[in-house]
């Protein structure tokens, strides 16, 4: 029990609820409980100075399950069907002498909730002192069959290594790395990186702390699955103001004209495999599905809100089903504990992920997997057999190898002369204008560096150039470092702001891929062509943009755009002309 000076903090101290939602749909997921009014309580200036303090009185857990237990409470009276509840754990009290389990089972079964609607955060944050502390947390509350969340991922020392050791269901990235994302390369690339290594191993990932409606585009880009901030809702102390649906979030991927449905999940290749439901289900439920249907290999289950919780596959039930002993078993309602020790995990994915990484995460577990299951908003839509994922591992070969430059996966030579060939067909009164791109001093900068960094140097350009163009502009990559950018209707002076900006942003954010000292002296020291030493500037792109009239002809075209590709190395700015004619 508390004394009488921790049992009156805990009195004023209350809880905020903010809500983590669908990036998708919008529909709310769980809400994050927040402790408040901590100074109000004790003059705790924060709350880790709150529980250091609890910390070091030896009440630790006590305070945590007063702290649980009125969370829950308050939990417990939002009215919105199967909402879960994220509530931080300090991970030292798993080492305070009085800590035990199942006081969380007896909490949750006073106001009638379940497990499942509990997820524990557990921070990475210092993480230095005793790496193992949160890996060893996450493995002692599943065992007890809580869902456990990753929290601050990235701060931590041992980040990737608690990855790969713990089981967690869910990782939140920390709110300095979503911050400004949509203008930060690397963050963008770190973020990118870790939401893939944790969709292939079924981890669900929260960008926390959004603000903007940028951040909100850049994360949905990359692949988060839910997200959480200021620009979805405050905490709200007043329980009532969280809401079922956050329609806002719900227009925005709508009318996200960037969008690209290229890439993505052809839905006939979706078997629609008809599930079991986990609540009631029993041996007699399973044994006359595969009787029904005798090609059908394994059963996919799932829970009443249609998430999937894994398959039971007829191989490891056959010769049960034969026996006297489970026939018994089929007339036994009890045995359903039984049963769900046939349940077996599976390797799933989102519909909203492109083919490519659907194709690289059952790559990873072919060994184990004869296809993947699909979902949509985290609910069970059907099943992609092997021959399936073949066929489309095949497509995707072809397109890649005859649509897509195979570095940066824009455009390639064979789309680009489809949309040149589109231009000089144009009968009607519409202005297209083109803009070449390419590299100054690229060749020193891969001699120097060699053609690794170049690449990046290559893919860092091909990013910029995706984030600063319009939804409506054609964006190819000719191969090496030239680039091409087609424009409809645009006005020259939108596109000079707008090939401006591309330029500036490269120049800036490409001195990164350079030692310290090269970017002090703002040069590089190498041979030229002829063999003999010299400085080069650092990278930058030049911008050439040409207007296209109607009735102009591809040869006048093809004579000018060489003229300016070589007039336009001489300026930091983009140059254009109008065939002939000077702007």
């Amino acid at each position: 029990m508390l004394d009488k000076k921790w049992t009156k903090i805990t009195k004023e101290l209350d809880f905020a609820f903010q809500p983590i939602v669908n990036i998708q749909s919008g529909e709310i997921f769980a809400v994050e409980a927040l402790l408040r009014n901590t100074k109000e309580a004790g003059g705790f200036y924060s709350i880790f100075n709150l529980f250091d303090e609890a910390f070091h009185d030896g009440v630790l857990y006590q305070l945590d399950l007063e702290l649980r237990l009125k969370a829950v409470e308050k939990f417990s009276k939002i009215e919105i069907r199967n909402l879960n509840l994220f509530y931080n754990l300090d991970n030292r009290i798993l080492y305070m002498p009085d800590f035990k389990v199942g006081n969380t089972e007896q909490i949750l079964k006073k106001f009638n909730l379940t497990k499942e609607q509990i997820c524990f955060e557990l921070s990475e944050r210092g993480t230095l002192q005793d790496p193992s502390s949160v890996t060893n947390m996450v493995r002692r509350y599943k065992q007890e069959n809580f869902k456990i969340a990753i929290d601050d991922f990235g701060t931590g020392i041992a980040g990737f290594q608690m990855l790969y050791y713990s089981e967690a269901d869910i990782i939140k990235i920390d709110r300095f790395f979503i911050q400004n994302i949509q203008s930060d390369n690397k963050k963008r690339l770190f973020c990118s990186h870790i939401i893939d290594i944790a969709h292939i191993m079924g981890i669900t990932v929260i960008a926390e702390g959004i603000e903007t409606k940028e951040e909100y585009y850049t994360c949905k880009e990359i692949g988060a699955d839910l997200i959480q901030g200021y620009f979805i809702q405050k905490p709200q102390i007043n329980f009532l103001n969280i809401k079922k649906n956050y329609t806002s979030i719900k227009e925005l991927y709508e009318k996200d004209l960037r969008d690209n449905n290229a890439n993505r999940l052809d839905t006939k290749k979706i078997e629609k495999v008809e599930p079991l439901e986990i609540e009631g289900f029993n041996f007699h439920k399973v044994f006359k599905y595969f009787k029904k249907n005798k090609s059908r290999s394994f059963i996919p289950i799932v829970n009443k809100n249609l998430k999937l919780i894994g398959a039971i596959y007829e191989r490891d039930v056959r010769d049960l089903s034969y026996s006297q002993y489970g026939m018994s078993l089929a007339c036994n309602d009890k045995a359903n504990t039984k049963l769900k020790g046939y349940i077996k995990d599976v390797i799933s994915a989102e519909i909203s992920w492109s083919v490519d990484k659907i194709l690289e995460i059952y790559n990873i577990n072919r060994d184990t997997s004869n296809g993947i299951f699909i979902t949509k908003n985290s609910k069970y839509l059907g099943y992609v057999s092997l021959n399936n994922l073949l066929h489309l591992s095949y497509k995707r070969n072809i397109e890649i190898a005859t649509e897509k430059n195979p570095l940066t996966k824009l455009e390639g030579n064979r789309s680009i002369d489809k949309f040149l060939k589109k231009v000089f067909e144009n009968n009607s009164e519409e202005l297209y204008t083109i803009v070449y791109f390419d590299f100054n001093n690229f060749k020193p900068f891969n001699d120097v560096y060699g053609f690794r960094k170049g690449d990046r140097a290559i893919l860092l350009f091909s990013e910029i150039l995706k984030k600063y163009s319009p939804p409506s502009a054609f964006i190819g990559h000719i191969g090496g470092d030239d680039f091409f950018l087609g424009f409809k209707s645009v006005k020259y002076e939108n596109i000079f702001k707008i090939v401006k900006t591309i330029q500036e942003k490269f120049k800036n954010q490409v001195t990164s891929l350079y030692s310290k000292k090269d970017r002090e002296a703002n040069f590089i020291k190498t041979k030229d062509r002829f063999g003999i030493e010299r400085k080069f500037e650092l990278l930058r792109v030049s911008a050439a943009i040409i207007e296209i009239y109607p009735h102009n002809k591809k040869s006048e075209f093809d004579f000018e755009i060489g003229k300016i590709k070589k007039e336009s190395k001489k300026y930091d700015t983009p140059i254009g002309c109008s065939f002939l004619k000077t702007l």
